[in-house]
């Protein structure tokens, strides 16, 4: 096995960004990837450390949504934080999951979509994603007005892991949408959570939102908030063609 937090190479791309919504692209790339060292979305543990391991206790119990095959929930064990599951729409990776830390008991892998957890309400300390959300957006093509599909896609995780989270506990997401794009859906009253951001990074900086459970939410988060389902319109932003499609599109979206 490769090191934690190594890069594998670049995998095969969907023919349309949208594919990255589907189950069967990913198992098929999966399938493909096998023996290939974990691929990270937006930096490996050791980028976000220090923003991540203050808001954990050795006991909390966490979820990884749309694991994939990053090292990430390893490393959270490696680092004090040994009660994890994690969880993605591909059978085929959680079963690659499943053998490549067959030496490590703890860890629990299931295949889920995270739409529907199936999880009793209160089952977690720390929810976790890193780039889940954004893959489940790739088909928007106007980041400043989100179909209402794209919103109920949102809504349904956001529910979720607002209903599996203790009181108390925390909601950590981790993408390239700036807030201007992402505070808006995570700024709803209906979570009961409050809203905090940070960002990590060289160069291109990712961002870090931090969502308390039983918390309050400021007027300003409130009323960007309110905008979800009459953004402001800004010029039309530009195509992104296909052919010079690569592995940082979630970037280009900014969704």
């Amino acid at each position: 096995m490769a090191c934690p937090g190594a890069w594998a190479p670049l995998p095969e791309l969907p023919e349309k960004n949208c594919g990255y919504r589907e189950v069967q692209y990913w198992d098929q790339r999966y399938r493909d990837a096998a023996d290939s060292a974990p691929y990270e979305w937006f930096g490996d543990f050791s980028s976000f450390r220090d923003l991540l391991e203050p808001e954990l206790r050795p006991e909390d119990r966490i979820l990884v949504l749309g694991c994939g095959n990053s090292a990430l929930s390893y490393e959270l064990l490696l680092g004090g934080f040994p009660d994890v599951t994690s969880v993605d729409c591909s059978s085929v990776v959680v079963a690659a999951m499943r053998a490549r830390y067959a030496h490590v008991p703890d860890l629990r892998w299931e295949t889920m979509d995270v739409r529907a957890l199936g999880f009793p309400s209160g089952s977690f300390d720390v929810v976790l994603e890193k780039g889940t959300l954004d893959a489940l957006l790739t088909g928007e093509r106007d980041p400043w007005n989100v179909s209402s599909e794209g919103i109920h896609t949102v809504d349904q995780v956001l529910s979720e892991v607002s209903r599996v989270l203790v009181p108390g506990g925390q909601f950590i997401s981790m993408t390239p949408a700036a807030p201007h794009f992402r505070t808006r859906h995570y700024a709803q009253a209906r979570y009961g959570w409050s809203l905090r951001h940070a960002t990590y990074g060289n160069g291109f900086h990712f961002h870090f939102y931090l969502m308390q459970k039983g918390k309050e939410l400021s007027v300003a988060q409130l009323a960007l908030g309110a905008q979800i389902l009459s953004p402001p319109r800004p010029p039309t932003p530009p195509c992104f063609l296909q052919d010079s499609d690569h592995e940082d599109f979630l970037s280009a979206i900014q969704l």
